[in-house]
């Protein structure tokens, strides 16, 4: 007799991922279209140069967020616009403290307002721009918080999650502030900030893993994409929370830091999966925390839409080129070995979609 549940746990995420690749896709492109029309007409060159770099080089983030947009069935263009532009705006913002020459912490406080401002629909505004060493961006990146904070208001329960959201992008922009400043300060300024974070989790981690969970917007995008189902329990916001901060976030971003170990090194860039002995290690560690994100999603609502992000994301980081250099390489064959058969296929559909170009 046929087994329908074990059908249905193979049929089901393959389901998702057609609407993902048929749907999400699509309108991240139209999105961004319109973003990058925006950022061509910014008068400043290194703000504009910095935009539509961030547009092009890191569209894949704005890719793999859209997958949330298709979990609820209601809201999906509202809940799109506010992951591409909340995304937008940390891809923007992270090229100009990485790219731009700049070193000042009060600069890159300054300019994260922008990510906060961007979750508080009807809050007040900043001047983004107040301590950084260029202006004129046209209105750029208001236009892009304004945007975020009209998409959320129509969402339903946003009112029921904004907390949690806002508790995460306070870590997130904390840590986007401190690993942009001067090289010689930046570790014992984020170890002196994580410790007390570190003494209230229960596993054992290194800082600069909880580091790396800090700097995941997922969270985030889940929260958003609870508010589009409508009716939210407390409890439920504070279980994403848990699920994705340390465990679901932290995977998400160690991936991301283990594939452009070679990009950060050439570039002086803090990358926290250098700190790892070799790349056996590297890979052990991330199999851990992808084994630990599998049991947190699975005590989340609709459980099904979760692992398969957790699953997912091995497939789509470890299918960059980037990932089967030096020390990636063992790193990459440990972590596949760990995720399993399910998560090795969608690898090797994400290998295929990068040779399309799609990712």
């Amino acid at each position: 007799m046929p087994d329908f549940h074990a059908a249905a746990a193979i049929v089901t995420p393959f389901l998702t991922l057609t609407s993902f690749l048929g749907q999400a896709f699509p309108g991240v492109n139209r999105e961004l279209a319109g973003w990058r029309q925006r950022a061509a007409t910014i008068p400043d060159l290194q703000l504009r140069e910095q935009a539509l770099a961030s547009l092009t080089l890191k569209k894949f983030h704005c890719q793999g967020g859209s997958v949330y947009a298709v979990w609820p069935h209601h809201y999906r263009r509202e809940l799109l616009r506010a992951i591409v532009a909340l995304q937008t705006i940390s891809d923007y913002l992270d090229n100009l403290c990485d790219r731009a020459g700049v070193l000042e912490e009060e600069s890159f406080r300054q300019l994260h307002l922008a990510f906060t401002d961007a979750l508080l629909p009807g809050g007040a505004g900043h001047d983004y721009y107040a301590a950084y060493p260029y202006h004129r961006d046209g209105g750029y990146l208001q236009t892009l918080v304004q945007a975020c904070r009209t998409s959320l208001a129509a969402l339903p329960g946003y009112a029921l999650v904004r907390d949690e959201a806002l508790y995460q992008a306070a870590l997130y922009c904390r840590l986007q502030v401190t690993k942009h400043i001067e090289p010689g300060k930046r570790q014992e300024k984020l170890q002196a900030w994580l410790q007390p974070l570190l003494d209230q989790i229960p596993a054992r981690l290194y800082w600069w893993e909880l580091a790396a969970a800090t700097g995941s917007t997922l969270g985030i995008f889940a929260l958003m994409a609870l508010a589009a189902r409508g009716e939210v329990r407390e409890q439920e916001a504070a279980r994403i929370r848990e699920a994705y901060f340390p465990w679901i976030g932290g995977l998400h971003i160690l991936l991301d830091y283990l594939i452009d170990q070679e990009e950060d090194w050439v570039g002086g860039d803090l990358n926290f999966c250098a700190f790892y002995r070799d790349g056996v290690e590297a890979g052990r560690r991330l199999s851990y925390f992808w084994q630990e994100s599998l049991a947190a999603a699975r005590e989340l609502p609709d459980p099904a839409f979760h692992l398969l992000v957790v699953r997912g994301l091995p497939a789509l980081y470890l299918s960059d080129v980037k990932a089967a250099q030096g020390e990636q390489l063992p790193a990459r064959q440990v972590i596949l070995q760990a995720a399993g058969p399910f998560s090795r296929n969608l690898y090797r559909l994400c290998r295929g979609l990068r040779r399309a170009g799609i990712v």
